[in-house]
């Protein structure tokens, strides 16, 4: 048979075919009115992607560039800052934020599971707690499929009268999950071209609120291409400070007109039939890993962007991984660090649709047959599971989609 290459992977995400289109066609000089109308045109609409009034900016770099601007320009060396970590990317804050010097706290929780919001307020509002000047999160834990609750984190930050600024990584998260940002009172929220919207790595986009503009100004930690301000008095004037990742903004234009359509000419609702469609998809994979047998990873509190599921026991989940790439050229994740072996994650979240999901699960029931799963395994029984939960869920894709 044939067999055609798809990203199951939790980024990069399959390619939009515009977006593709879109980029090949940026024969464009970053300097010129054409492409600053382009930039100010797509800062604009990420405002309205992000569901923010707030300043955006885009960095031509990962989203790892953009934690590291958060960090950077909004503390000094010696300031306390928590660090709320789950998993590999919890620790990237960890390491970015003692890289520059910061006196790190920590709450942790085992990989697969969210923290407990009463340790969150414990360090907010015991002892030393009013010194800490940023909170640290992830809207989505990708190296173990969890989804953190932020508007929890922000209601602790009120209730404990914390001036601390409220810092997300939702990389994973825009797209695939709701976040009230300006409500919810999120100081900085930061995207990646490499997930929901559906264009390749190496461009970062973040949200700035006024407060941590104001926090910024005052902050003494060195900075030169990550320096927000100057990046904000450039986006003013249309431009970058530095030279912008061109085509990849051309292709994240032409991806935000696309979640546009799907919202029938409304951005915002365009992004929540986008969130609709990875909730879907989710519920329709771990339905189909439970009824083949299959432990979730993260079953407390999993996330729409991506499935993590536990091999069969006894079983290395590398095997899983390489059987669906030998067999039907699907590119699904191992676990990360520590946790490779233990897991592999199924993603499902920008140019990703039902037809995709049906695929990739009809593609694990053969999988797992072939490396021999403990059990028998009975095809179509997770694909009738998944169909079950398409069919209680499309009311509501029909509705998102309005």
């Amino acid at each position: 048979m044939l067999r055609k290459l798809r990203l199951f992977t939790p980024g990069p995400t399959p390619l939009l075919p515009a977006a593709a289109r879109a980029m090949a066609a940026a024969d464009v000089h970053h300097r010129t009115a054409d492409f600053r109308a382009l930039y100010a045109k797509t800062l604009l609409a990420l405002q309205t992607f992000i569901g923010t009034k707030h300043d955006v900016l885009m960095l031509a770099a990962s989203g790892s560039g953009a934690m590291e601007a958060s960090v950077s320009n909004l503390t000094s060396p010696g300031d306390k800052v928590l660090v709320l970590s789950a998993g590999k990317f919890g620790e990237r804050w960890r390491d970015i934020a003692k890289a520059f010097g910061c006196a790190v706290e920590m709450v942790n929780a085992p990989y697969g599971e969210t923290w407990k919001m009463a340790d969150v307020g414990a360090k907010l509002g015991g002892a030393g707690g009013k010194d800490i000047r940023c909170v640290y999160l992830q809207a989505t834990e990708s190296s173990t499929g969890v989804r953190h609750d932020v508007e929890a984190v922000a209601k602790v930050l009120r209730e404990t009268g914390s001036d601390a600024l409220l810092v997300v990584d939702a990389i994973t998260g825009l797209g695939t999950t709701r976040l009230d940002v300006d409500a919810w009172g999120i100081d900085v929220v930061i995207g990646g071209s490499q997930k929901a919207v559906m264009v390749p790595p190496g461009l970062a986009y973040l949200a700035v609120s006024e407060r941590a503009w104001q926090r910024a100004a005052a902050a003494k930690s060195p900075r030169y291409y990550f320096d927000l301000a100057r990046e904000r008095k450039a986006a003013a004037k249309g431009e970058s400070a530095f030279t912008p990742a061109t085509a990849l903004i051309a292709g994240l234009a032409a991806a935000l007109d696309y979640i546009r359509e799907a919202g029938n000419g409304d951005l915002a609702a365009g992004r929540n039939a986008l969130i609709a469609n990875a909730e879907t998809a989710a519920a329709m994979t771990r339905a189909a890993a439970e009824a083949l047998g299959l432990k979730l990873y993260a079953k407390q509190s999993p996330a729409p962007a991506l499935t993590a599921i536990a091999p069969p026991e006894g079983m290395d989940s590398g095997v899983i991984v390489k059987a669906f790439r030998d067999e039907f050229a699907a590119v699904v994740a191992n676990g990360q660090g520590e946790m490779k072996g233990q897991m592999f994650r199924i993603a499902h979240l920008g140019y990703y649709d039902y037809l995709d999901t049906i695929a990739i699960i009809g593609a694990l029931e053969h999988v797992l047959a072939k490396v021999g799963a403990p059990r028998h395994i009975e095809f179509g029984a997770g694909l009738r599971a998944a169909q079950e939960a398409y069919a209680k869920a499309a009311p509501r894709l029909l509705g998102a989609a309005r």
